[in-house]
Parts: C-alpha cells; sequence; structure tokens
C-alpha cells in the first residue's frame, strides 16, 4: 500500500456541520449564543456556502433554529438528544462494521487509514491523527457497499468526541486502541467482533461527551 494515499474527508458542508455539532455537543458553543453565516465562514477559513448547508443540517438535528438573514441561535442541548444521535450512529456503523466482513470487502484503504492515523499519533500530530481518524471510519462507511449508511453517517459525523475530563492527545490514544481493535477484526472477517467493537467504539464516545451535562 502507498503511504502516501490522500486521506479521504468529508465534503466541505459535512465537515463544517461536523465541527459546529461537535462544539454544540461539547458545550464549547453554549445554548442561546447567535452563530452568523459571515463570522462562522470566518473563523472556519471556509466560504459562506457550506457554513449554509450545514446550519440547514444542524436545523435537521434540532440543534440550531434558524433566523432568515441572521444565522442562527444554538438551541439547548439535552441528554436525551446526545443519546440519540450515539445510539443511531452506532447501529449504522455497527452494521457497516459487519457488512464489510460478510462481503470479504478489500479493507486495504482502511488499513491505509489505520497505520496513517498512527504515524500521527506518535508523532503528536493530533490534527492529523483527526484526519485518518475521519478518513478510517469513512473507508468503513465506503467498503460496506452500501451508499445510504454511508450518506447518513456523512450528516451524523462529529469528530473527536472527547469529555472534559480528558486531554485531546489521550482521548486520541484511546480512540486508536479501539480502532485497532475493530481493524484486527475486519481484517480477520470476524462480523461479530467487528460489530460489538464498532458499537463499543461509538458509545464509548457518548459517555465521554455526556461528561460535559455535569459542567
Amino acid at each position: 500500500m502507498n503511504p502516501l494515499t490522500p486521506i479521504k474527508l468529508l465534503p466541505a458542508r459535512d465537515r463544517v456541520a461536523a465541527g459546529l455539532r461537535e462544539a454544540i455537543l461539547t458545550r464549547s458553543i453554549r445554548p442561546g449564543e447567535e452563530m452568523t453565516l459571515k463570522d462562522t465562514a470566518a473563523k472556519l477559513g471556509v466560504s459562506i456556502t457550506p457554513v449554509r448547508e450545514a446550519f440547514q443540517i444542524l436545523a435537521r438535528d434540532g440543534l440550531i433554529e434558524l433566523h432568515p438573514n441572521r444565522g442562527a441561535v444554538v438551541l439547548g442541548i439535552t441528554e436525551k438528544r446526545i443519546r440519540d444521535h450515539y445510539e443511531t450512529r452506532a447501529i449504522l456503523e455497527r452494521e457497516a462494521a459487519m457488512a464489510v466482513c460478510r462481503l470479504k470487502a478489500d479493507v486495504s484503504l482502511i488499513r491505509n487509514a489505520y497505520l496513517q492515523a498512527e504515524i500521527a499519533l506518535k508523532t503528536h500530530n493530533v490534527l492529523q491523527y483527526s484526519n485518518y481518524n475521519q478518513s478510517f471510519h469513512m473507508e468503513i462507511w465506503s467498503a460496506c457497499g452500501n451508499e445510504k449508511i454511508k450518506e447518513l453517517l456523512s450528516g451524523l459525523w462529529n469528530g473527536l468526541s472527547m469529555g472534559h475530563k480528558v486531554t485531546q492527545e489521550s482521548y486520541a490514544q484511546v480512540s486508536m486502541d479501539e480502532h485497532a481493535g475493530i481493524f484486527q477484526a475486519l481484517e480477520a472477517g470476524d462480523e461479530l467482533t467487528a460489530g460489538e467493537r464498532m458499537n463499543a467504539h461509538i458509545l464509548r464516545s457518548m459517555e465521554n461527551v455526556l461528561t460535559h451535562l455535569d459542567v
């Protein structure tokens, strides 16, 4: 496998939605705060178009309320909303991992993303790790052969799901260890174990996010 295989990332609208969703779920952006298209685009270094599309995605999720010509206001986040989000992700991600095994799909691109994430973490490049973390999941969605699952998971993605009790790098190491177990099961074609490990990975991320509700 060529170690320089490009990182596969989400479309711009989904990347923006993921970043904003993560900030809302972890309360970096708090309920009642206003977000304008122009200011959000400037802060994220993107054009207004993907921000507008991301706002629409988050409004459908019930995370923000759109205000015509003004932007959006962040709505309150509850434990139930967080659990609904992650439990839905867990169901879809578990099925994607199991399907990779059932189909005996090529896992070489999943392997590449996993190995590159490992290198990034060892060199303390957390941003690069985050990209390969995203790519690891996306390659599983692609390999599962179900475009609808891939589409739904792209819309639900919210990146590194850290609680307030861990640092970004220590969280990344926990996530990387879980990815190792998931990939081992995928490579072995162990459908049940792959599904169980992926399910546990997503639900553990949920518990990390829920620590913010104690703040």
